[in-house]
């Protein structure tokens, strides 16, 4: 009979003791079955991490594809990973990293768009004619060409200017060494990149260099013949743009001309901003004439050198405009030639919602030219003639009009020697104005939802 290990006594039954006496000693001090990765996972992280040679992403589950865009790296090239990786937490990764400020509402909520909005942004303002080779933007764009509808440049970058050679030093430059050594292109050329871009609608433009330093030069700061050139065809072959804004580029008549001139008949172009050049009575005649060959609704002109002659001519094309929902000629040099030209194109213009004449040379008789209009006309929704001196007759005129008019919900008059009680009145019928649209408004959402 064989003798029991237990002592005697012993209460509890020997598999039990067998188990408390068991013991397992670890090499790693901090293993525990809890945290030992199921095989899923390893296989996941083992797809993370031979992503760049064997892209896995499609055939994963939901559930696999987030882990996978939680822990993929975003050193990983864009050929591999753009048209793969779908809109998501990867893409707010790449953005966060590289961004301080990332608000993804202005891209409608897309982080895969702003990255690559953003990316092709940076890559045009710092590109260097002749020293940036054009392929780092062609090689681009067929992986972010259904991702950009909006591109933003603040900032185009001139050549590098060379040293001056010893020749040149002591006048013995020869007139047609200069023609050899010109730079290939000004800026960056436009044309190779709008046309490919089928899905653009935005285009946000300035010839300047935000930090030029000690190196200042004014051609910095504008779009030279050679650039106005590529930029006509570029924008005439981008067949999807709706917003075109080129400011402070020193667009003079010219070249505003040769623009709208590949512009004339263009199939989407809605919005256009041409504000802080150079543009005079001729460079306004051939917009004029874009008003009567497209379908813009916004014309943005402030801050130029527009006279009465370029806003005759306005006028006239607004007369028979359909289309044009707002006009702002801000800034520029009308007297009361063109503003009442305008108020005279105003009565037969059932359109027009917003008219900003602000900051010009008119005098009270284009108020009360506009007068007549606010009496008559219930479609225009602001008028803006601030820093004019309408005086007091031109307050009174414009003080009986908006007695009659239920429609202007804005009327800046500031800074136009008008009479105080002019100006109480016209505040008081503005602000009853508001409160009906805004009545209105409420009323029509209440219709919708129900």
């Amino acid at each position: 009979m064989s003798r029991s290990p237990y002592p005697p006594g012993a209460n509890f039954k020997p598999a039990e003791d067998y188990r408390r006496l068991r013991r397992i000693i670890a090499e790693d001090s901090d293993w525990s079955l809890a945290i030992v990765p199921c095989l899923s996972t390893l296989c996941l992280q083992s797809i993370m991490r031979n992503f760049e040679e064997s892209p896995i992403f499609e055939v994963l589950t939901p559930i696999q594809k987030d882990f996978v865009h939680d822990g993929l790296s975003t050193s990983l090239p864009l050929n591999v990973t753009a048209n793969l990786i779908s809109d998501g937490v990867f893409w707010k990764r790449c953005c966060e990293q590289r961004w301080d400020l990332c608000n993804v509402s202005h891209y409608n909520h897309s982080w895969k768009r702003m990255f690559f909005e953003r990316h092709m942004e940076n890559t045009i303002e710092l590109f260097i004619p002749d020293v940036t080779e054009t392929k780092t933007v062609l090689e681009m764009i067929p992986l972010c060409k259904n991702y950009v509808k909006r591109l933003d440049i603040s900032q185009l970058l001139p050549p590098v200017k060379e040293p001056q050679k010893e020749e040149e030093e002591y006048g013995l430059d020869l007139a047609g060494e200069n023609e050899y050594d010109r730079p290939s292109m000004d800026h960056f050329d436009f044309n190779i990149l709008l046309k490919r871009l089928t899905k653009l609608e935005e285009l946000h433009l300035a010839y300047r260099v935000k930090q030029c330093g000690m190196n200042f030069e004014w051609k910095m700061f504008e779009m030279t013949d050679r650039d106005c050139e590529s930029l006509a065809k570029a924008l005439k072959s981008c067949r999807t743009l709706k917003l075109l804004r080129l400011y402070e580029s020193h667009i003079e008549d010219k070249k505003c001309r040769l623009l709208v001139k590949h512009l004339l008949d263009h199939p989407s172009l809605r919005e256009l901003d041409f504000s802080h050049n150079l543009i005079g009575d001729k460079g306004a005649r051939a917009v004029a004439k874009l008003l009567t060959r497209s379908k813009l609704e916004t014309l943005n002109m402030s801050d130029n050198g527009v006279s009465d002659m370029g806003a005759k001519a306005i006028a006239h094309a607004l007369s028979k405009n359909s289309t044009l929902l707002s006009l702002n000629l801000r800034l520029n040099r009308l007297k009361d030639e063109g503003g009442q030209a305008l108020g005279k194109a105003l009565l037969n213009n059932n359109t027009l919602l917003h008219l900003h004449l602000g900051g010009n040379e008119v005098t009270g008789q284009t108020a009360i030219a506009l007068a007549k209009v606010i009496a008559q006309n219930n479609t225009l929704k602001s008028v803006n003639l601030s820093c004019n001196i309408l005086g007091v007759d031109g307050g009174k005129a414009l003080e009986e009009a908006m007695s009659y008019n239920t429609s202007v919900t804005e009327c800046d008059i500031r800074l136009t020697e008008v009479d105080e009680q002019s100006v109480s009145f016209i505040n008081q019928v503005v602000w009853t104005n508001q409160s009906e649209e805004e009545k209105r408004l409420a009323n029509e959402s209440k219709t919708k939802k129900t």
